[in-house]
């Protein structure tokens, strides 16, 4: 695909008199301490670890979710790189997990959840939690934890024979328990989480075989995805697709909260993508100039057509195709990935508008987000707490990335070089 002339590449700007943060390097650091703290209460004794109540307990009316246990063990990952002398044990406990109870002997692959009597909660194989798996396995091979290089192999395959679709550069969405039937859909997001495990497992694969196929995959997916679909949009990236990736704009227009399907278009999801666009440029060896066009205009689409429109701070969850609120609530995994893009999109361009925004963002975060026990995972139109689309505290994989990009652009000594994939490029 051709280069398309950009209209939309200029970055709104921040509102007027961007706080200064002048104690964030204090906080950042008490951040990264409470979140892996949330991490350990997860920890479930028998495998796996546990979707959190308001109050950090485990959630025992909800079942054992793989992509949980997988963004949990990608955290401890993270932490185990950056230092932290406990983290250790719970990458291997997360590594045991995928390799034992969530893991499907008799066909391969993982199944979405069991129960807590360690039965399948149902039998779909479903790209999202392949992805994390993928995620969780790439960065625990790069931590040199013990049995994450055979976890990583076994994804590796699984990925590449059911999910990666070579002839449409694209990803399958689900299929049955013995890969037979695949689903009769297509979806962005778990695409999206796809290019972001595929960073991953190509700077794993590197370091140990110097195969550079993964990050191509995740280029195709990339170009499909935001170079088309999001371009030709008018950057509202489609969610939802037929099996020949036909949009489907009214998918879901009477579940509009769905939580992982919801109607419309996600704020949030532009937002990821504009971090994953430029993590993705760092590491090809000749990236299209795209990457970065694309990744401004992203964000600059997300915080006029999501910050604040309905008169309250904070993004709106989802849009519909004329740019009206949907699902009005502050998830804070959106403000979250806000505040990687914006750093992220300052550390490649030096473009300060970035760094204004970055600094309204954590604003509002510690303002509105963040109690003492960390991150409200959601919040209504007025800023109060809410439970509309998600309860409790599932995890805290968005948040502990946001802190890790915002303590290395502030010369913390956090992560380091990170490998792309791995939250910064």
């Amino acid at each position: 695909m051709t280069d398309v002339p950009r209209s939309d590449a200029a970055t709104t700007p921040a509102p007027a008199g961007s706080p200064d943060l002048p104690d964030l390097d204090e906080f950042l650091v008490d951040q990264t301490r409470t979140l892996l703290d949330t991490a350990r209460r997860s920890v479930r004794p028998e495998g796996g670890f546990w979707w959190l109540t308001d109050d950090r307990t485990p959630d025992r009316g909800e079942p054992i979710h793989t992509w949980i246990t997988c963004r949990m063990t990608h955290v401890a990952a993270l932490a185990h790189r950056n230092g932290d002398p406990d983290a250790a044990a719970l990458v291997d406990h997360g590594i045991a997990a995928l390799s034992t109870l969530l893991r499907d002997d008799r066909y391969g692959g993982w199944f979405g959840a069991v129960d807590q009597q360690e039965v399948p909660v149902n039998d779909r194989k479903a790209g999202y939690d392949h992805a994390f798996v993928l995620l969780a396995a790439s960065s625990a091979a790069r931590a040199g934890r013990p049995g994450a290089d055979r976890l990583l192999a076994d994804v590796l395959t699984v990925v590449r024979d059911r999910f990666w679709d070579d002839d449409a550069g694209a990803v399958r969405e689900s299929w049955n328990r013995d890969w037979t039937v695949t689903e009769d859909y297509r979806g962005a997001n778990s695409s999206m989480h796809m290019v972001e495990a595929f960073l991953a497992a190509a700077a794993a694969a590197a370091a140990a075989t110097g195969d550079a196929s993964w990050a191509d995959r995740a280029l195709r997916i990339a170009t499909h995805l935001v170079h088309g679909e999001a371009a030709r949009h008018d950057w509202r990236l489609p969610e939802h697709f037929t099996t020949d990736w036909t949009p489907l704009p009214d998918y879901n227009r009477d579940q509009p909260a769905d939580p992982f399907r919801p109607y419309g278009s996600t704020i949030g999801h532009w937002l990821e993508w504009a971090r994953l666009l430029l993590e993705l440029e760092a590491v090809l060896p000749q990236p299209p100039r795209w990457l970065l066009t694309d990744a401004r205009a992203l964000f600059a689409a997300a915080v006029r057509r999501g910050w604040a429109v309905d008169g309250a701070d904070g993004f709106v969850y989802t849009i519909d195709w004329d740019d009206r609120p949907v699902v009005r609530s502050r998830m804070h995994w959106v403000l979250a990935e806000a505040i990687g893009a914006a750093i992220t999109l300052h550390r490649r361009t030096g473009d300060t508008v970035y760094l204004d925004w970055y600094r309204v963002f954590w604003a509002y975060a510690r303002r509105s987000l963040i109690d003492q026990t960390g991150w409200r995972h959601e919040l209504d139109a007025q800023n109060l707490p809410a439970d509309t689309v998600w309860h409790g505290r599932p995890d805290v994989y968005h948040a502990y990335q946001a802190v890790l990009l915002s303590r290395a652009a502030d010369g913390l000594g956090g992560p380091g070089p990170l490998a792309p994939g791995e939250v910064t490029a």
